[in-house]
């Protein structure tokens, strides 16, 4: 199952992005984030920009339903999120290689187990690869902080250090922890459609510290990753 689903993927990936006219569908989360995007695009065009709610319920929901209008060839998740250590700092700009649904299995007595290895699917989508790369390199090109690798989806946000390093142990070079993605994913690979995900760092994964978190910058960041986006998508 896991295996078709990301066959399947690949294969649309390349042809979905070949078809010119059609439109790209953004989600994020809050409002706010929302408005950054939507800050960055110089003209949406053929962009569409939707708010569908926090967690990967809402997430897949609000997006399966927009995507039930048709016309869409690519879906991209995008938000600010928290930064692995060492990985991606406050500031940094993440573009995930692979959507990671990190919480989505068992505990048993010897640990975690993923879905993967329960044999009930994926827990993992990956990113329409070429699409992934080339906004990277655009992004860094632009002068931003850039950092690729696995983006994972939780339904509950870190808050200690010991779940932090669990989470890094568990998907090996993960750079960015967020509450939709992998919800977004699916519900894109459920139209056969590509999808990517990108997060601006606000706020280091581990011991919850508001008064360190730095949302208007990871915003202001979100926002210019907007322009740069467009630009690669036209």
């Amino acid at each position: 199952m896991a295996a078709e689903q990301k066959t399947d993927l690949s294969g649309t990936s390349h042809s979905g992005l070949n078809r010119r006219g059609g439109r790209i569908l953004v989600v994020t989360a809050v409002p706010a984030e929302r408005e950054a995007v939507l800050r960055g695009l110089r003209d949406a065009g053929r962009i569409d920009v939707l708010a569908a709610g926090v967690g990967p319920a809402a997430a897949a929901a609000g997006t399966a339903a927009a995507l039930a209008a048709g016309g869409y060839t690519l879906v991209v998740s995008a938000g600010i999120g928290g930064g692995f250590v060492g990985r991606a700092e406050i500031g940094t700009l993440v573009v995930a290689d692979e959507i990671v649904a990190a919480d989505l299995g068992a505990q048993t007595a010897e640990g975690f187990r993923s879905l993967d290895e329960l044999g009930f699917g994926s827990a993992r989508i990956p990113a329409a690869d070429g699409l992934a790369s080339r906004l990277a390199a655009a992004l860094r090109e632009a002068g931003l902080p850039v950092a690729v690798g696995p983006a994972v989806t939780v339904s509950t946000v870190t808050g200690t250090a010991e779940t932090a390093a669990e989470l890094a142990a568990r998907v090996p070079g993960a750079a960015a922890e967020g509450m939709e993605g992998f919800g977004v994913a699916t519900a894109a690979c459920q139209f056969g459609l590509p999808v990517l995900e990108l997060r601006a760092i606000s706020n280091p994964v581990g011991p919850r510290d508001r008064a360190a978190w730095r949302i208007e910058e990871a915003l202001d960041a979100l926002a210019a990753a907007g322009a740069v986006l467009q630009e690669v998508l036209e």
